[in-house]
């Protein structure tokens, strides 16, 4: 028998079997996702809520689940669903959201949703209950995405734009394969109107050298030491990678930060070909 014991052999060999392990999890699910999913493009279909967390004064998580604990939403990275619900006059209405969670979360999707004062669809899911029911049709969209078809992504988000930015951002860093970096710029009002940080620092923490973000606050609290005031072209020069075939720039915000956006990327140098709205 040996009489020596190399520690850090054993630790590199348990390391290489995790990714391994990791690796061979992710493409099974993946494998999974391009089975057929619940969503049709053509009809809405209801799924219950489950789990409602309410995350901030007009912000909620809503958990929905689908048919089987195996089953997938069938939504491609990037793309959207219509919601339908009724508003404050009972009145039908629908409106495009685009889950958190990716095909790789089985079972179940979630909505982050920022609920307005006067936002029709946004009386209907303050009005949901565990139990209740969301009809659902998609998906809808025109971003497509293959993994590693750029080096680098940035990210201009608004508000609750930062919903479709944070799946593609979860989908590019997830995939073992995938070396896509992404640097992100998400602008809100206060910091409280930040959409889920928790998540987003989460990924620059476990991402350090792929992901960064870089937030900005029209009224930061007193110690901030992100952004102040709008989104500016000096910020997109600092912190998105500079134009290149290589580079793929997405917005997604309210309309004028989206013109005012497109005008400073324009500026920079980034064709339309590099540029992605939501």
């Amino acid at each position: 028998m040996p009489t020596s014991f190399r520690p850090e052999l054993l630790t590199t060999t348990v390391a290489v079997v995790a990714v391994g392990v990791a690796t061979a999890y992710y493409f099974y699910v993946a494998k999974k996702s391009k089975s057929k999913g619940c969503l049709d493009p053509d009809n809405f279909k209801e799924f219950k809520l489950v789990k409602r967390t309410q995350v901030s004064h007009n912000v909620a998580k809503f958990r929905f689940s689908l048919p089987t604990p195996t089953s997938i939403l069938g939504l491609p990275i990037g793309q959207h669903m219509s919601c339908r619900g009724k508003d404050s006059q009972g009145e039908d209405v629908v409106k495009p959201y685009t889950p958190t969670t990716l095909d790789t979360d089985v079972g179940y999707f979630e909505l982050v949703i920022k609920m307005y004062p006067q936002g029709r669809m946004s009386h209907h899911f303050r009005e949901m209950r565990e139990g209740d029911y969301l009809a659902v049709k998609g998906p809808k969209g025109r971003f497509k995405y293959e993994p590693n078809e750029v080096e680098a992504f940035g990210m201009l988000a608004g508000g609750t734009g930062i919903t479709p930015m944070f799946q593609v951002a979860r989908a590019i860093l997830e995939n073992p394969v995938d070396r896509t970096n992404v640097h992100l710029i998400y602008a809100n009002v206060t910091y409280e109107d930040i959409l889920l940080k928790e998540e987003l620092d989460s990924l620059a923490t476990t991402f350090p050298t792929r992901f960064s973000i870089y937030y900005v606050l029209n009224q930061p609290p007193e110690e901030w030491d992100g952004g102040v005031g709008f989104v500016t072209e000096e910020m997109i020069r600092l912190h998105c990678p500079a134009p290149s075939p290589n580079v793929r720039i997405l917005r997604c915000g309210p309309p004028p930060m989206n013109k005012a956006m497109a005008a400073y990327l324009n500026t920079i140098g980034y064709t339309s070909q590099m540029q992605f709205q939501f």
